[in-house]
């Protein structure tokens, strides 16, 4: 698979004479012996929302530190907006907005009483800052919650507050470290309407996240692991290029005894599959030849007691797809 594959973005057709505004080249960075982020390369195009997916320690974060400057790379070359990273910081830093994993707000202070210092902050002027102040409420939803102390703000107000706070300067990029992390669904879903919006205005995002269905809604993905790419592409580009198999979706009676009873054959060398996992009450079992695999699947279950339930072979998802990459 291409690693630098791209998809057709009208944003970046518009701007194709211009430098992507994030590229990375050969990039590492070690903390004494250990490796965090090995040998990576990759560009963001202009106006697109690139997602960055992997587990916890996969190098995520300091890729992310490394992009806006607060860590200086061991090895590679880091461009954002056409500047060198560690030669031009200070040319960078006021085009660039930064929310982190967790909510950079003063609890104390009150929705408004946070822009005017982040925006003061940023340096803007009186008039500008009331003018950003008021297209930020307008564009966060936050009309009528202008005076409302930020501790009594709910965890999606919080979040839409924060993303608010991180755009105030109109920054050309959002670098945004799980930004939706323990927000409830309809929070997660309005959140990322509000990055669309953005994105209609030409700004570029890089998003950090856990959930597959936010990763789906993304223009292009990387997949990282131990500091490595493992892929990258447009979601349907991953999940074409990855030649796993397909998968056998099964509705047992009991789905975690099941599961159990599944991986011990799996581990004992009598079952040759990737990869399965629980998807609510269903049991997801992906393997290159599924379709032999399913029966002994069957008998499998049944000796063990548990009815295999409603089966049928379909496509695996990009949860599937992430899922046995990480594995």
């Amino acid at each position: 698979m291409n690693l630098k594959g791209r998809s057709v973005n009208p944003i970046d057709m518009q701007n194709e004479n211009k430098p992507d505004p994030i590229i990375l080249e050969n990039v590492s960075k070690q903390f004494g012996k250990f490796t965090a982020v090995n040998n990576i390369s990759f560009s963001v195009m202009r106006g697109e929302i690139f997602g960055f997916l992997g587990p916890n320690g996969s190098g995520k974060t300091t890729t992310i530190r490394m992009a806006l400057g607060l860590l200086p790379p061991s090895a590679g070359n880091i461009r954002i907006l056409g500047f060198n990273i560690t030669d031009h910081p200070e040319k960078i830093r006021q085009r660039i907005g930064y929310m982190s994993q967790r909510f950079s707000l003063y609890n104390d202070l009150t929705v408004i009483e946070n822009l005017r210092f982040y925006g003061r902050a940023y340096g803007l002027s009186n008039q500008d800052l009331s003018e950003r102040i008021q297209y930020t409420i307008d564009m966060a939803g936050l009309v009528g919650r202008e005076h409302t102390k930020t501790k009594d703000l709910s965890g999606g107000w919080r979040q839409r507050l924060a993303l608010g706070a991180s755009i105030l300067h109109h920054p050309e990029i959002i670098f945004l470290d799980e930004p939706t992390a323990g927000v409830d669904p309809i929070s997660r879903r309005i959140f990322w309407d509000l990055l669309y919006s953005l994105v209609a205005e030409g700004i570029t995002i890089f998003v950090t996240t856990h959930y597959m269905d936010e990763a789906e809604r993304c223009h292009r993905l990387a997949f990282i692991q131990h500091g490595q790419f493992i892929a990258m592409g447009t979601p349907i580009e991953i999940i074409d290029s990855m030649k796993i198999g397909n998968v056998l979706e099964l509705s047992p009676s009991d789905p975690i005894a099941a599961l159990q009873s599944l991986r011990a054959l799996q581990q004992h060398g009598e079952l040759q599959v990737e990869e399965m996992a629980l998807y609510g009450s269903m049991i997801h079992v992906l393997a290159k030849d599924i379709n032999q695999q399913s029966a002994q699947i069957s008998e499998a279950l049944k000796t063990a007691g548990i009815q295999p339930g409603e089966q049928r072979i379909i496509s695996p998802s990009l949860e599937d797809i992430f899922i046995a990459c990480m594995r």
